[in-house]
């Protein structure tokens, strides 16, 4: 069992929302590994990184995507900086990845840039740059697909991914 589709991107790439619209379409179920890691620790994804630190959040983070993989067949969104264990980018190897692509500016309207972005602490928009000039190679290399979702709404982004999957991986 895998998943049907794997979605990766940045913070405000609208990864979870797009899977979830894509998924109901499919008639199949979504999965999120943020969802999971918060599930299994009883805690958010801030406070993971504030009282545990962010290794510890990596080490779960990590659990919730080889298990998602394992039994998951539906649509699968990771976390955005999931694809950066190297165990994780060799586990997406032969899997549908579509990354959604997100620019500066848009990735500040739809997240705004606050607190519950442990990683954007600090100046965000220079943090997110910095993010995404260590990730984009990483989520270029990982991915199948990619969908620049710049001035798209969450169907929209949907409906290409849709199309660029083509029937087989429908």
């Amino acid at each position: 069992m895998s998943p049907r589709v794997v979605i990766v991107g940045p913070p405000g790439a609208g990864k979870s929302t797009v899977a979830a619209i894509l998924a109901e379409r499919m008639g199949l179920t979504v999965r999120d590994t943020d969802s999971d890691v918060e599930a299994a620790t009883d805690a958010t994804i801030v406070e993971l990184f504030v009282d545990r630190g962010e290794e510890y959040f990596r080490d779960r983070e990590r659990e919730a995507v080889v298990t998602a993989l394992a039994e998951h067949d539906g649509v699968l969104a990771l976390g955005g900086g999931a694809v950066m264990d190297p165990r994780t980018e060799a586990d997406l190897a032969g899997h549908a990845v579509v990354f959604l692509d997100v620019g500066l500016p848009e990735a500040a309207k739809r997240v705004g840039f606050n607190a519950s972005r442990p990683l954007l602490i600090g100046n965000p928009r220079a943090q997110w740059l910095r993010l995404m000039e260590v990730r984009r190679p990483v989520y270029e290399r990982v991915s199948t697909i990619v969908v620049p979702t710049d001035d798209l709404d969450p169907a929209a982004v949907a409906d290409r991914v849709e199309e660029l999957l083509g029937p087989s991986d429908r």
